[in-house]
């Protein structure tokens, strides 16, 4: 699943850990450190883990910039990777650095928990409720971006998408926020609730990631069925008019630092989960799916025909 749970020598104490990096997904290197820690750390929040012990950083210096300009988008991707840790409440104390044909940043994330500290991603049951807590839409929103530049291949598709400069940068804007916001109170909120299990929404989009969420279930024979997508506000229009992006309609639409998606025990905690993690952030989440039970032997995810689109 989203990150290694082992068991140490010592008596019901785990060991947790997860890595990744990413290559730019954002113009501004510090933002682009921000959304890189926030991603790596997302893995252990998926697994109910609020506490990371410690970070080992994965840098790759562009071997194709200038020394100068090196020396700049090295030290802003460094430091928004230092500022999100220290959110986290983490600390970052190490890593590696190579040479590189692009930029990267990344990281390892690991900690150690004792057994009441996690929820395992493996019991889903029938009838649990399906939470998600970030709108969908961000890849789509940073392409949108890049095809601001006049020299991009895709820049004439702009006005045929049916939005302007102002629009795109609003819903890119909205795009980099929610992928720099940490899943931490989620994951908090995630014991009070009692969640059965949950998972991130990253590379695999929506439902590739829901799909392997129901691979790996102890409890066999459940049909896990979304009926909601919300999107970032202005990203309905672009699919609709260019015909273009409709992974995102299919559910495997790439995300990054996406929301973690949450199976709760009854309607109840899903939607006072919902209330509480909008009073403490001021951004909504989700009762976007249920799990059902099926006659097929292997579990199985899909997106229910005509689903309800929310735009946010």
């Amino acid at each position: 699943m989203d990150c290694a749970i082992i068991p140490t020598r010592f008596p019901n104490i785990y060991q947790v850990s997860t890595t990744d990096f990413f290559y730019p997904l954002v113009e501004d290197p510090y933002l682009q450190g921000k959304i890189a820690c926030a991603n790596v750390l997302s893995d252990l929040y998926a697994a109910g883990v609020v506490h990371c012990d410690n970070i080992l950083m994965l840098l790759g210096v562009c071997d194709g910039m200038s020394t100068t300009e090196k020396d700049i988008v090295t030290r802003q991707m460094m430091k928004g990777f230092y500022e999100t840790a220290k959110e986290a409440n983490s600390r970052v104390t190490g890593g590696q650095t190579v040479i590189n044909a692009w930029p990267l940043i990344g990281g390892c994330a690991s900690t150690v928990v004792s057994k009441d500290e996690y929820i395992a991603p493996t019991n889903v049951q029938s009838g649990d409720y399906i939470v998600l807590t970030k709108p969908l839409g961000i890849q789509l929103a940073t392409n949108l971006h890049q095809w601001l530049e006049p020299t991009h291949a895709n820049h004439e598709k702009i006005e045929k998408a049916g939005l302007n400069k102002t629009e795109i940068l609003e819903i890119y804007n909205k795009a980099v926020a929610s992928m720099i916001r940490l899943n931490l109170e989620s994951a908090k909120l995630m014991h009070k609730y009692k969640a059965h299990a949950a998972t991130d929404v990253t590379g695999f989009g929506i439902l590739g990631h829901l799909r392997n969420l129901a691979k790996h279930q102890d409890r066999k024979n459940l049909e896990f069925r979304i009926h909601t997508l919300p999107l970032l506000k202005g990203v309905r229009k672009v699919v609709e008019n260019l015909g273009m992006f409709k992974s995102l309609y299919e559910g495997f639409a790439a995300e990054t630092s996406g929301g973690l998606m949450i199976c709760f025990g009854s309607e109840n905690d899903a939607r006072d989960f919902c209330v509480e993690i909008e009073k403490i952030e001021g951004r909504p989440a989700w009762v976007i799916g249920k799990v059902f039970d099926s006659k097929e032997v292997e579990n199985s995810a899909r997106i229910q025909e005509n689903p309800t689109i929310i735009e946010v």
